[in-house]
């Protein structure tokens, strides 16, 4: 079948303006009260970076402590972590890119149609950004439920260091067992992730503050000269540092995917009221555990806790841990079903889980190719400290991407002046860029599984679209102009006319589909009525029930119908034909048959990279989901015409 075609938006009235609160969403999962929401937002927004301080800090000051861990030394480090937190977090995700959102949704594919918009025109640097954020986050997607479930797991060892050896094995049942029940959708326990990860961070805060009192001069590292101080007295030893400081801010980018579900002002209350203050006060007791106790830097985090209370807290941590694994692999189904409705990836079949929120979905594919990766990493690397060295480059590329897009649109959608962006846009380029090149030096002890992870997935989108931007550049050289087709058969007497309604599936409603084409060229019949079906999808997240139907008729026996959806929708093509109905289409379902034309792609000529591409695009095309599944059809009614083409 012909490609989805893509509709711009080009009103300014499609596009959220700055500083609007989006609307609620149809599905009414927006709902609710602002408390609610903000514990909401605790479990699904904050889960990642609520897992950090099992292993931010331990892994920051490793490098340090094996030249001899000084004081100046602790308070350093956690300057460099409270202020990444600070600006990375607070300042860029929390203040400035909750701003930028897309009819309520964000996300890096969401900033990518905000930027495509405000150019107003084709961009192949504006795309390949979109295809490198998407990709890195998928590629994060990998490697967080592994580091996460992993670090909690290894308290067991403290609790009984016989069970040490039981570590990965239980790692491996905990993962397995989550993407297991992902089919099973996951509502019915997600009202529980609130409470557990607001329990969760308050016995970080508690537990900081336990140990703060017993050294409240920690306190001073929120001067943020101890970092400048430790940068430059330190010198590449500092820079090596900060690969595993930016570890504390990893979930920063989440959040800003996770807007859609809940709204800028929960997250914003979330962050201040809960989750800043508990993240900043573990990590200042974490510090001052280990200025009294060095030997605790084997496991500060896990070492805070009375020895009765461990075993408490291991559950509480592994508990924490499979909630922020569950929202990076919900954020993984939907990350694909942008990447899907905007033509970077093929079909793929979407479950709904919930008959309530459009926003619970499960996709097979993706699932086990995460779990393929996700045991693969455990296996592979077999503890956090191992894992920490591969985590950074993909999540550092990720907010990079983030960065230079949110650039792009402050300067093309919102307008500012160069003079307020450019500054802003050296600092972060600055801070990011340095946590970048600060992880690659990890390229060899990890950082390479991401990478290629990532690029592999960026390789795949990038064939994808390629391939059907190819598709439609022939088609459109073939096509026949239907208006013209429509007035040439209209009383034409070798055709034989049957009763009922055909819709015949394009891409281009300005042509006739070559399944109307081959169907009178090898049945020699047309229907009573025929209808031109388009599937559009906008450049927004969500359609409005107004804007979802057209329908014009081009004369007794022709129409044209087009049937909108958002990027974050899943279309439903038997339930929109309801509402077509309104806009004056007039059919019987047991007498109406629907039209797919199925394509054969051929390789053509090309040589080199681009025959690469050409092979994959091919390969690719076989393995797409059935069309009438994907597009919700009644499978008795659905007419399949094959046709061959040559990319």
């Amino acid at each position: 079948m012909a490609p989805i075609r893509l509709r711009e938006i080009t009103d300014s009235s499609d596009l959220q303006q700055d500083g609007d609160e989006p609307p609620h969403d149809e599905s009414g999962q927006r709902k609710g009260g602002l408390a609610m929401l903000s514990l909401g937002a605790v479990g699904v927004v904050y889960g990642d970076i609520g897992t950090s301080p099992l292993y931010a800090f331990r892994e920051a000051m490793r490098p340090v402590a094996d030249e001899g861990m000084l004081r100046a030394d602790v308070f350093g480090v956690l300057s460099l972590i409270l202020w990444s937190l600070t600006l990375v977090v607070t300042v860029k995700y929390i203040l400035y890119l909750l701003r930028a959102d897309n009819r309520g949704e964000g996300g890096v594919l969401a900033l990518y149609t905000l930027s495509r918009l405000a150019i107003g025109r084709r961009s192949l640097g504006i795309l390949a950004l979109g295809i490198a954020g998407a990709s890195l986050f998928l590629g994060d997607a990998v490697i967080t439920p592994a580091i996460s479930v992993l670090s909690a797991v290894e308290g067991i060892g403290l609790v009984t260091p016989a069970l040490e050896t039981y570590v990965v094995p239980l790692t491996l049942a905990i993962l397995i067992g989550l993407f297991m029940v992902q089919r099973h959708g996951t509502h019915a326990i997600s009202v529980a992730f609130g409470p557990i990860t607001a329990l969760w961070f308050l016995t970080m805060a508690i537990s900081g503050v336990v140990h703060l009192v017993n050294d409240p001069e920690v306190l001073l590292a929120i001067n943020p000269l101890h970092g400048i101080t430790f940068a430059l007295d330190h010198g590449m030893l500092a820079f090596i540092v900060l690969g595993a400081v930016f570890l504390a801010v990893t979930g920063g980018e989440a959040l800003y995917a996770d807007l859609g579900h809940f709204g800028r002002l929960p997250i914003r209350v979330a962050w201040f009221a809960l989750v800043f203050p508990a993240l900043v006060l573990n990590y200042l007791g974490q510090g001052a555990l280990v200025l009294k106790h060095p030997e605790a830097l084997e496991d500060p985090f896990f070492l805070m806790f009375p020895s009765w209370l461990l075993p408490m807290a291991v559950g509480l941590a592994t508990l924490a841990t499979v909630i922020a694994a569950q929202a990076v692999i919900s954020g993984a189904y939907s990350m694909t079903r942008a990447a899907i409705q905007l033509g970077l990836l093929p079909r793929m079949s979407i479950v709904h889980t919930s008959e309530s929120q459009s926003g619970q979905i499960y996709i097979p594919l993706v699932n086990w190719l995460l779990l393929l990766g996700v045991l693969t990493f455990v296996l592979s690397f077999r503890s956090s400290s191992a894992l920490a060295a591969a985590y950074g480059i993909a999540v550092t590329g990720a907010m990079l991407v983030d960065t230079t897009l949110a650039v792009i649109y402050s300067i093309r959608g919102w307008k500012k002046p160069l003079w307020m962006v450019v500054p802003i846009a050296i600092i972060f380029g600055i801070i990011e860029g340095t946590f970048f090149l600060s992880n690659l030096t990890k390229l060899h002890e990890g950082g390479y599984a991401p990478v290629i992870l990532s690029a592999t997935v960026g390789v795949v989108m990038w064939a994808w679209w390629r391939g059907t931007q190819l598709i439609l550049a022939r088609e459109s050289k073939q096509k026949v102009d239907m208006d013209g087709f429509a007035h040439s058969i209209a009383d034409s007497a070798s055709v034989t006319r049957v009763e009922g309604t055909a819709f015949f599936l394009t891409s281009d409603p300005s042509a006739v589909p070559v399944a109307l084409l081959h169907n009178l060229k090898h049945n020699r019949v047309l229907h009573e009525r025929n209808v031109i079906l388009t599937v559009e999808i906008l450049r927004v997240p969500t359609a409005s029930e107004d804007e979802r139907v057209e329908y014009a008729p081009i004369d007794e026996h022709f129409a044209r119908l087009k049937l909108r959806f958002g990027f974050m929708e899943t279309p439903n093509l038997s339930r929109a034909l309801g509402l077509a109905r309104r806009a004056g289409l007039k059919f019987d379902v047991m007498s109406t048959s629907f039209f797919l034309g199925r394509r054969k792609v051929l390789i053509g000529q090309r040589a080199g990279f681009g025959r690469i591409l050409d092979r994959l695009f091919v390969s690719l095309s076989r393995f797409a989901a059935d069309p009438s599944e994907f597009y919700h059809l009644p499978r008795d009614r659905v007419v399949e015409l094959g046709a061959r083409i040559t990319v």
